[in-house]
């Protein structure tokens, strides 16, 4: 047999085994994690939709279950103790127990913030409350904001919290599925909503007096945001939210702004393809970034932390339908520059994010599953 003949013969077989390859082993074959610059580890698995997390100290991770329960994962045994003392939450279609944030002075106050769906008598609305934990038990729950986000729909409740370290507590409430009412002041629905930390009004939100608008309010126009998180490097207040068939939207969100909802989207009607409203209108503030086709965004991170360097600054979120974690990159105006899309092989929907004080990531997902991306060793 010539060299010719012994290469080709080589080739084919060389074909052949990638072949086999790539049908028995797809997730192998197409494995992009080997390219990612972290290691993914599980720290906790058999839970259910992790909706919301937050780390208490050092070794404390509290999460949410949108089911109605919350437990603490404790490490490094990755413990879980569940607690008692939650009210009772209407855990149907999008609602439940949504976000948890402990407060930026939780080591002296103890007061820990969550968003839930509260029943009412016809379905349930989007409520801001707070507690503390004493052992395994919630205490003190107190109802900050039951919200005016009243409907017949179980959809869009939000909702996520975020805190600007200057005495005041963000949290966002969906359009609830009655879409005219995001840019009706009347209503709590479709907005972010601000608040000084014990629930009262702050005096300088934007339309405190206006006897045709809500106090609590400082932006809206939204349709239904599930990320919001304050930078407190920058001073900016991020949110995303879902769009229609496209049209997902990261916004820099300033006081008394409308960010057109639902006079104006980047997406389509789900049946029939035409547009929703206009792309661009006077007077309503532009995405920072869209999103088109859908990834579907849950929760939202601005990463602070030493672990990881190279991304200071950069805005992560999860993705439900597209399935993977988000990171966009921006300049020092506050500008989407790049997008980088990790965890794609995973094949799972991203449903909420956490960061510890040595910088590592969580990522709660679906599955039941949190993972924590951590640098790889040398």
């Amino acid at each position: 047999m010539n060299s010719l003949q012994t290469t080709l013969r080589m080739f084919t077989l060389l074909m052949v085994i990638t072949l086999v390859s790539v049908v028995l082993f797809p997730a192998q074959a197409n494995d992009k994690t080997r390219d990612q610059p972290f290691v993914m580890t599980p720290v906790a698995k058999g839970l259910g939709i992790t909706w919301g997390m937050t780390f208490l100290n050092d070794t404390t991770l509290l999460f949410t279950q949108r089911s109605g329960q919350a437990g603490l994962l404790t490490f490094p045994m990755g413990k879980i103790t569940w607690l008692s003392g939650l009210p009772e939450v209407y855990a149907e279609r999008q609602g439940g127990l949504l976000d948890v944030k402990a407060a930026p002075d939780y080591a002296r106050t103890g007061w820990i913030y969550f968003t839930y769906s509260k029943p009412t008598f016809t379905s349930a609305v989007t409520t801001l409350a707070r507690a503390k934990l004493s052992a395994d038990k919630l205490v003190d729950w107190q109802d900050l904001l039951v919200t005016q986000s009243e409907s017949s729909q179980d959809i869009h409740f939000g909702s996520r919290i975020a805190f600007d370290h200057q005495g005041h507590v963000f949290f966002s409430v969906g359009d609830r599925g009655s879409r005219g009412k995001a840019q009706e002041l009347s209503n709590h629905a479709g907005t972010i909503i601000r608040m000084n930390m014990d629930g009262s009004i702050p005096k300088d939100n934007p339309f405190v007096g206006n006897t045709s608008a809500l106090d609590e309010i400082w932006s809206y126009g939204h349709r239904n945001p599930q990320g919001l998180v304050f930078d407190v490097n920058t001073n900016r207040l991020w949110e995303m939210e879902h769009g229609p068939r496209g049209g997902d939207e990261i916004n820099l969100i300033e006081k008394g702004l409308n960010y057109g909802w639902p006079l104006v989207s980047q997406g389509k009607e789900y049946f029939s393809g035409s547009p929703v409203g206009e792309r661009y209108k006077a007077g309503m503030i532009e995405p920072v970034k869209v999103y088109i086709p859908s990834i579907a965004p849950s929760d939202l991170l601005v990463y602070q932390g030493d672990e990881f360097p190279n991304w200071q600054g950069s805005l992560f979120s999860g993705a439900l339908v597209l399935r993977h974690l988000n990171q966009v990159t921006l300049d020092k105006d506050g500008k989407a520059v790049t997008e980088q899309r990790y965890l794609e092989s995973l094949d799972q929907r991203v449903r909420s994010l956490a960061q510890d004080k040595q910088g590592r990531i969580y990522v709660a997902t679906d599955n039941g599953v949190i993972y924590r991306l951590s640098e790889p060793s040398l």
